[in-house]
């Protein structure tokens, strides 16, 4: 892929998933390995997490996971990453993960996912990044984030074009196609944000 050579991968840390989601982060993490993309993610080996970054480590991927020192211990730390890199809190763990990125996916999560969403897509609505932005939304599940943004941009809360700052796909398989097909960043977070 000319795109990219590092995709950051946003996802949750419950087990207590279905089996599409957990589908879903398998087939994207065996993608990335037989692409040569590195995978960033969140450092845990719970949830879809643990599935994605296993899935890439056994396919022979390159595997890079952040964690903030006080989440280790309560995720998890995935001690089979190629790398592992424990962060003071949680905003250093954003912004490395973004550093370390050229391209974002978003599969289903919690909270964390949501929080981790909306920064991503305000640093690039802010043009801190001009990074791609995908959306897996596996069996829909993502339908009502897009729904609650089609709304802030009929309020006018948001404006029309920021409608644009992510693509949302249906399959795993799909994000790399996807992402190919924009065009590449052309300025990098770190240059902007520090």
């Amino acid at each position: 892929m000319a795109n990219i050579r590092s995709l950051c991968v946003y996802c949750g840390s419950s087990s207590k998933v279905c089996d599409s989601h957990r589908e879903a982060a398998r087939e994207l993490g065996v993608i990335l390995a037989n692409e040569g993309i590195r995978l960033v993610f969140g450092g845990g080996r719970v949830g879809l997490m643990g599935i994605v970054a296993d899935a890439a480590l056994d396919n022979g991927g390159e595997v890079i996971g952040v964690i903030p020192k006080f989440l280790e211990q309560w995720e998890v730390g995935h001690s089979g990453c190629s790398e592992l890199i424990v962060t003071e809190n949680m905003h250093d763990r954003k912004l490395r993960m973004a550093t370390l990125s050229d391209a974002f996916a978003i599969l289903p999560g919690g909270l964390g996912t949501l929080d981790e969403t909306f920064e991503i897509l305000t640093w690039k609505q802010l043009e801190l990044h001009d990074k791609p932005i995908v959306i897996v939304d596996v069996d829909g599940y993502w339908k009502p984030l897009s729904t609650l943004i089609e709304a802030q941009i009929a309020e006018n809360y948001v404006r029309a074009e920021h409608g644009n700052l992510f693509t949302t796909v249906s399959t795993a398989a799909e994000v790399l196609p996807t992402i190919e097909s924009m065009p590449p960043a052309r300025f990098s977070l770190e240059s902007k944000w520090l």
